[in-house]
């Protein structure tokens, strides 16, 4: 497996997007509460943090210029490493951290390196828009029967060229066409003119020194299949930026030319500090919830917090003992209650100005409603458990570390609940993955006797109830920590109910298997703290190793409210529905199966089995776009050749593994009572594929639960986008619903549109429920008639092309 980069410097950015709970927000312009964070493991070096400060300064004049005047960095935070040297200056870290941001990654040869600015292509991470290049599909014909390259604007000249290069030397050639689909083979790529007059676009290729600007309404090519067109609606970057919460309402800073200079503030972590508070009040004794409490919570002292961390545990009450006056700032408050409190939102004020993050557990449907506020507020988890042990002991595993360095972060392999009969046993299997292995506990609970324990690992050393140590505070509760490494395997566990009916849960937790190897991991995160119904939530939910994405692995989220109403929620990777990209490792899905008014927990379980699982070693989505070089001058001047990864070996098995892991509960308000209407229309169909096959049309479409289907098609895309119940309709009743992410392909011949050589046809389409309801309008689909556009009448003197190749010489042959 691979080995944790030596050095990885984090801008954590986050998400502009003013979602609730950000502590990135923009203010007069100015964003605040930016972090840059420095990883653990990268070594002691100052020049880094001068570095960081030049180039986010530069990148805050080029945001500035790019936004018309709208929006740059203002405050700043760079956060070191506690095994940095500490100095005067240096001062200590409030909600700083290394969590809840989203995360773009440099490493330090990159911000040392004067000839690289961070500015590019992170739209994506802010105001929700996209790439305007396309890997998969560089080029595309258009409406004038010529071949284009992928992006926006067209005005960006440049040639089309083949290029294959070996460690010295290069060989150059035009593009040929496939005369299957009419356009250029697949290794034809794009080279630009180092000199443009076109300022856009940023999201495509922002290496070129004219570029400046965002894709207009007037510059932008809604025909590129880029993701931009397809997730937006054809619409440009800038349309969709102005509409984000961000500048909706944002003016431009009248007066001046350039921003003022960030304000950068260096912060060093100290030791870990938390305390948690606790409810002990009468209404604890409920369900037994105090004595699972006890459990939970020592589990996460001996299990999930990070080792050397200083805890303290007290209960909360009205009165306050002080013993000392010291600063809270930058510690963790865990706080736990089951009950309401009419005074908490009269300390926000208060719980701001101290700079400490506090994590909330809301338990029980009685738990005060503003909970979650003081979790928003500070950057803290919020979580909600049902009364039971399983979920309690998630909870707790939630609040993990904080600290960027990944060997500390407790990972959960299992998290199970059965209820039993007597005599009756629960067998199964937990897979331990040779990524992790380390500090490895096995928890098993009961609720009336000791069951008979029956575990063995991989090798088959078995392990019973003499090997499992019992809680002393809590005689219902043991647990097993397997010393040194856990092998690596499947290990058996059977538990036998020796007792009447009674609820067994078994638990497992591990960290990574040392600090030189990452972890698979599994993140959670939801679009929003606070739902609107009718409005789904989205799910999503990312399986990576490292920086790489794992594919292959079974995603199911379980989504349950405050009074235990449960839904199984499947999310995919497909690049359909609520996924936005195929195979990049983040699993999505809608939720909108409401079932009353407030909280919803969030729990995750990933599998992997049968050696289904990947890892994908493709550029991940939204890094810049490789340029192959430039043309200079009539002479095309190429920039050292991209690594080539064999088909074979983009994507790598990997073993089997299991995870499982804890959202962040979220609210629901304005459900109404009773039966719900049918106010949920189907999905939208984002994936909608279309080729021309003699004169038949046929379609590919991952399907979403329908009851029937429109489908219209144009001769112009535009049209079609605005006026979709204007356009040409397909008789579509041969085209019958399937189920939910089922891939199916529909065939049928236009009725009213002759197909001749280089015809194009646009085609969409809308899904349509048993109440009538529709969904938006597809991603607008092209079909094209086979034909053999000309090469573009550009000329170039290739007498002589110059080729950079960092220490060597290069030579190129022309054929």
């Amino acid at each position: 497996m691979g080995s944790f980069p030596n050095v990885i410097l984090i801008l954590a950015l986050g998400v502009l997007q003013a979602v609730e709970g950000s502590m990135i927000q923009l203010n007069d312009n100015g964003y605040d509460g930016i972090v840059i964070a420095i990883n653990p493991n990268v070594p002691e070096d100052e020049k880094l943090i001068q570095k960081a400060k030049e180039k986010v300064a530069e990148a805050s004049t080029f945001l500035f210029h790019a936004t018309s005047r709208r929006a740059y960095f203002r405050n700043v935070s760079i956060l070191i490493p506690m095994t940095w040297t500490s100095k005067p200056g240096y001062l200590t870290p409030t909600l700083e951290s290394y969590e809840h941001v989203r995360f773009i990654h440099l490493t330090p040869n990159f911000v040392l390196d004067d000839n690289w600015l961070i500015y590019g292509p992170r739209g994506t991470e802010y105001w929700g828009v996209f790439d305007e290049y396309n890997f998969d599909q560089p080029c595309y014909i258009t409406s004038l029967n010529t071949i284009e390259a992928t992006r926006c604007s067209k005005d960006n000249t440049g040639v089309n060229r083949v290029l294959k290069c070996s460690i010295k030397s290069c060989a150059i050639r035009l593009c040929k066409i496939n005369r299957q689909t009419g356009m250029y083979e697949t290794k034809c790529q794009f080279i630009p003119e180092k000199s443009q007059n076109a300022k856009v676009s940023i999201m495509f290729m922002q290496s070129l020194d004219s570029v400046t600007e965002f894709c207009t309404a007037k510059t932008h090519n809604p025909d590129a299949p880029n993701l931009q067109n397809k997730m937006c609606d054809q619409r440009s970057m800038w349309e969709v930026i102005m509409d984000s919460e961000d500048f909706r309402n944002t003016s431009l800073r009248a007066g001046v030319n350039s921003p003022p200079s960030p304000t950068f503030s260096l912060l060093k972590a100290k030791e870990h500090v938390v305390c948690l508070v606790l409810d002990k009040s009468g209404s604890m004794s409920v369900n037994n919830r105090l004595s699972n409490l006890v459990e939970a919570a020592e589990l996460y002292l001996i299990q999930i917090v990070e080792i050397g961390s200083w805890v303290g545990m007290v209960t909360f009450d009205s009165d306050v003992i002080t013993q000392s006056n010291r600063s809270i700032s930058g510690s963790e408050i865990v706080l736990l209650t089951d009950g309401e409190d009419n005074e908490i939102s009269t300390r926000f004020e208060e719980v701001k100005q101290s700079g400490a993050v506090i994590h909330t557990i809301a338990l029980g449907p009685d738990a005060a409603r503003e909970l979650e506020k003081l979790s928003l507020m500070t950057g803290g988890y919020r979580v909600t458990p049902k009364e039971n042990m399983t979920d309690l002991i998630d909870a707790f595993s939630r609040i993990t570390s904080r600290s960027g360095d990944l060997s500390q972060k407790a990972i959960q392999l299992e998290s199970k609940s059965v209820m039993l009969n007597s005599k009756e046993w629960i067998n199964g299997t937990v897979t331990v993955d040779s990524t992790v292995g380390n500090d490895t506990f096995f928890v098993i609970t009961w609720t009336e006797s000791v069951p008979r324990i029956c575990h063995q690992d991989p090798k088959g050393k078995e392990y019973r109830n003499a090997d499992f140590s019992i809680n002393k505070l809590n005689s219902k509760a043991a647990h097993l920590r397997i010393p040194d490494t856990a092998e690596a395997g499947n290990w058996i566990y059977r538990l036998q109910n020796e007792h009447s009916l009674q609820t067994l849960t078994l638990t497992v937790t591990t960290r990574a298997k040392s600090p030189t190897v990452l972890p698979v991991i599994a993140t959670v995160h939801v679009n929003q703290s606070t739902g609107h119904f009718p409005s789904p939530m989205i799910v999503h939910v990312q399986v990576s190793q490292g920086f790489l994405p794992v594919l292959g692995a079974k995603v199911t989220a379980i989504i349950e409210t405050g009074h235990g109403s449960q839904e199984t929620l499947a999310l995919w990777d497909n690049g359909a529905g609520a996924d936005t990209v195929k195979n990049d490792g983040i699993h999505s899905g809608y939720f909108r199966s409401y079932q009353e008014n407030g909280r919803y927990s969030l729990k995750v379980l990933v599998q992997a089995r049968n050696n289904t699982a990947r890892l994908s070693m493709r550029s991940p989505q939204s890094c810049a776009m490789y340029v192959p070089g430039y043309v200079n001058h009539g002479e095309i001047v190429l920039n050292s050749p991209r690594p080539e990864v064999k088909d074979k070996e983009m994507e790598v098995k990997i073993e089997d593994f299991s995870r499982v892991t804890s959202g962040d509960s979220f609210i629901i308000p304005g459900v109404p009572s009773g039966p719900l209407p049918g106010k949920f229309p189907p999905a939208k169909i984002t994936d909608l594929k279309a080729k021309s096959q003699a004169d038949h049309i046929l379609l590919s479409i991952c399907f979403f639960p329908a009851d029937h289907y429109k489908i219209r098609m144009s001769g112009n895309s535009m049209q079609l986008r605005d006026h979709f119940d204007k356009a040409t309709q397909v008789n579509t009743s041969g085209l019958m619903p399937k189920e939910a992410n089922f891939k199916e392909t529909f065939e049928f011949k236009p009725e009213t549109l002759k197909i001749q050589n280089g015809t194009k046809v646009y085609i969409a389409i809308q899904a349509v429920d048993n109440a009538n309801l529709t969904s938006d309008i597809s991603n607008i689909a092209r079909a094209r008639r086979e034909y053999y556009p000309s090469l573009s009448s550009y000329t170039i003197n290739v007498a002589t092309i110059i080729v950079a190749v960092v220490g060597a010489a290069a030579i190129i042959h022309i054929f």
